[in-house]
């Protein structure tokens, strides 16, 4: 049976056992795999595992929801990254009548739609990328994109950032994408209360170094940072708005209460109780990885 060895932090990796391969190829920008595994079909990125079938919706509301309930409206939305799709089908659901979803590897997310029991559908994918419907897939770099959207004068309600994590290759595009300067070039697209979210690491003490970096960045460029950890998954997620909210994981979860939601992995105790940054965050306490 295949093995995929996935490291995890300094000195520890965990191995992954793939048993039927649905897809195994090298895109102009990572090297993507597609498997099931024993949290069913799952798909890995340069090594590290992205979704699982079993996990990926609880993955995707917590990167989702509290952005989407944070934001005063969702009306447009602008996604950049997330592969599979789900992050785009979730923001129609919450209401949103255009959904911009940029990604620069379009053979991996053709990859995702055709092997994925998640996410687009490959029929669905063909009408997003011919812009029909509320969903507008765009196979750019989101440096581009997003420069391109600012001389048209385009806002957005919601800017989401779903990237594969941050690390030290200097090779990986994308790190570039989780920068300050990108920060503050997404909350120059944002229409009045809109927020800017992303998946911003792991709050496990021997693994944090993403998610302090994270912080700080999102603490430059918003008077408001909300910090979501999952109670089911290892990651966590901020949002940011450019105004100052007070309270802004009780004013998450008392808009979930008051909208009512369709999400299956997540209510108003776990918004409320997931909205504490980790000590060392709030505190500024271990050693500086930022």
């Amino acid at each position: 049976m295949p093995q995929i060895p996935e490291p995890v932090g300094p000195g520890l990796t965990r191995v992954w056992e793939v048993g039927e391969v649905g897809y195994d190829e090298r895109t102009p920008y990572q090297h993507v795999l597609i498997g099931k595994t024993a949290q069913g079909v799952s798909l890995f990125c340069d090594g590290e595992r992205q979704s699982t079938e079993a996990s990926q919706l609880v993955y995707h509301e917590a990167l989702m929801l509290p952005a989407l309930l944070l934001a005063d409206q969702v009306r447009r939305v602008l996604v950049i990254g997330s592969s599979e799709g789900v992050a785009s089908q979730l923001a129609v659901a919450a209401g949103a009548a255009h959904v911009d979803h940029v990604d620069i590897d379009e053979q991996a997310v053709r990859a995702c739609a055709e092997h994925l029991p998640y996410g687009y559908t490959p029929a669905e994918l063909e009408r997003a990328s011919r812009g029909e419907g509320p969903i507008r897939v765009s196979f750019e770099d989101g440096w581009t994109f997003l420069a391109a959207a600012a001389d048209q004068g385009l806002t957005y309600d919601v800017v989401v950032i779903d990237l594969p994590d941050e690390n030290t290759d200097p090779d990986a595009q994308h790190n570039r994408l989780y920068g300050t300067d990108f920060l503050t070039r997404c909350a120059r697209l944002l229409a009045p209360g809109g927020v800017v979210t992303g998946q911003a690491g792991c709050p496990t003490l021997w693994r944090n170094e993403t998610l302090r970096a994270s912080w700080r960045r999102f603490r430059e460029v918003f008077g408001t940072v909300l910090y979501f950890g999952s109670d089911e998954h290892e990651w966590a997620f901020l949002s940011g708005r450019a105004d100052q909210v007070d309270d802004p994981g009780a004013l998450v979860a008392r808009r979930f209460a008051e909208r009512g939601s369709a999400a299956a992995t997540l209510d108003a105790e776990a918004l409320l109780g997931g909205a504490t940054p980790p000590y060392s965050l709030r505190h500024g306490s271990g050693p500086d990885h930022s």
